[in-house]
This record gives structure tokens, sequence and C-alpha cells, in this order.
């Protein structure tokens, strides 16, 4: 889902939408700070934002770090679930932290997309990119979990399936910073490439 709303005082009452078995939901967390519904969800799993730099001449990959615009923080009304209940960065808030994990979303270092209507290849980005190529690359494993709740269980245990982004800022005032372990701005990381 790459769509997203402020949050309000009753979505938890929405959450059966996303408890449909058999079905693992991802939400974009948005292209602000702060943290937007769906994506702060207990049912879904939020994606965040990176930026990825490459060397120039090259092309390629030299390092990840988190994107100032992607969205993260805490939820106003969304209780902590149980699967971030070590998470030591949220310590005694009682509500969910978002994102969970994070992919590329920087539009200046995004997805090339060609769009046929005559404007050719694109650069596009957005964590409206970083849902679907993480949602992907988590179908492409051919791994399917029962539900949302039990990919987050999954990624929580074990967090080594991702590459922890200790770069970069996010947040209102871009008060959050990207840190060993679980943050605001990237959660987990980003998916580790698989061979």
């Amino acid at each position: 889902m790459s769509w997203g709303s402020d949050e309000f005082s009753v979505e938890t009452q929405y959450d059966s939408y996303f408890s449909t078995p058999g079905i693992v939901y991802f939400a974009a967390t948005g292209d602000s700070p702060g943290t937007e519904w769906p994506s702060v969800s207990a049912n879904v799993v939020a994606v965040g934002g990176t930026s990825v730099s490459r060397d120039p001449s090259s092309g390629a990959f030299i390092g990840e770090a988190a994107w100032g615009d992607g969205g993260g923080g805490v939820s106003a009304y969304v209780p902590k679930p149980s699967y971030q209940s070590n998470v030591k960065k949220l310590g005694s808030v009682y509500f969910r932290g978002v994102p969970d994990i994070a992919a590329v979303a920087n539009p200046r270092t995004g997805v090339w997309v060609y769009i046929s209507n005559a404007q050719g290849w694109n650069i596009i980005g957005g964590t409206s990119v970083a849902t679907p190529v993480v949602a992907g690359l988590v179908n492409n494993t051919g791994h399917f979990s029962a539900s949302s709740n039990a990919e987050l269980t999954a990624y929580y245990k074990t967090p080594t399936q991702f590459n922890d982004i200790v770069q970069g800022i996010c947040g209102p005032s871009t008060g959050y910073w990207a840190a060993t372990s679980w943050d605001f701005c990237t959660g987990l990381g980003s998916p580790v490439k698989r061979q």
C-alpha cells in the first residue's frame, strides 16, 4: 500500500482489514516526517526509506543511509505490539514504532522506471517505491508467512536478515538518527541481498 493519511483516534478499529489469513500487508510510512495510518497498524509491515550512494563512474553500490524525508516515529494510538517488546529504543513507550524495515526511496537515488507515454526513463522515489520493492523481495524468497504478524515476528526475532542502516537523519525537526539496531528512520534496516 502506497497510500496513507494522518493518524486518527479510531484507526485500530480498521485493523481487521489487514488480517486476512495468508496475506502479508506492506504499507509506506510516507514521504514526510512523522507517522501515517495504515503504516502504524500492528497488522502491516511499515516500510520506510533510504538513500543509496553509488560510484558516479561505475554505478557500483557504495552505501546506504536514512532518507531524511521518510516517515517514522511513534504512533499516537496503536499500542506497542508484542513483536516490538524487545526494541530498546522504544523503551517504556507504550505505542508502536515505525518503520519496521526500509528500502531505497530518495527520488534522487530511486529506481529507474520506463513511462511509455513518451516520457521515457525516469528515476522514481518515495516510500511508495520502497514498499513494493520490499514486497517483491519478500515474495521472491518463496517463504510465505501466515499473516503480517507472523512476518513481523520473524523480522524482529532475526534482525540479521537486514542491513543495519547507521547513517542519516529523519523525523520531525530531523530529530531522529539512524543508529545501530532498530531506529525511527529505517527500522531494522534494508533487506539483505540473497543469492
